[in-house]
């Protein structure tokens, strides 16, 4: 059983706009940091958020994706593509618009990744980012 419930078919999440992939790989990201900070410490929740901080923000973000391109099979760099390309009228208050830009098309990979199912390679680019 799927505790998450992807019930959404391959075809229809290669139709979800960026922006929703985005979206979602922000929550999987996260929760995959989080959950790493947890089983590798023994940190107060403070302390906890101050390190995920280090993983997530934005900037953080763009360089993992600039660390892992030439690893991304061709569908993967075409997803990271239309995240980086899609319009979003928002921007973090401590980033750039670039950084922004290649965050949320990590993100998108990210999200996208989760939502098609594709656990293992999930896990394979989770691992990478975290190296």
């Amino acid at each position: 059983m799927d505790i998450f419930n992807r019930e959404k078919e391959f075809d229809t999440v290669k139709m979800l706009s960026p922006l929703v992939w985005a979206y979602v790989g922000d929550s999987v990201y996260e929760l995959f940091i989080r959950t790493k900070l947890v089983n590798n410490s023994n940190a107060k929740p403070h302390k906890l958020h101050i390190e995920s901080i280090k993983y997530v923000k934005a900037k953080a973000q763009a360089d993992i994706l600039s660390k892992i391109e030439n690893k991304l099979t061709e569908e993967e760099k075409d997803i990271v593509r239309r995240g980086r390309n899609t319009e979003n009228h928002h921007v973090a208050k401590n980033s750039n618009v670039a950084d922004y830009s290649k965050a949320t098309a990590f993100e998108a990979l990210i999200g996208y990744l989760y939502l098609s199912k594709q656990d293992e390679r999930l896990q394979e680019i989770l691992e990478f980012c975290i190296d």
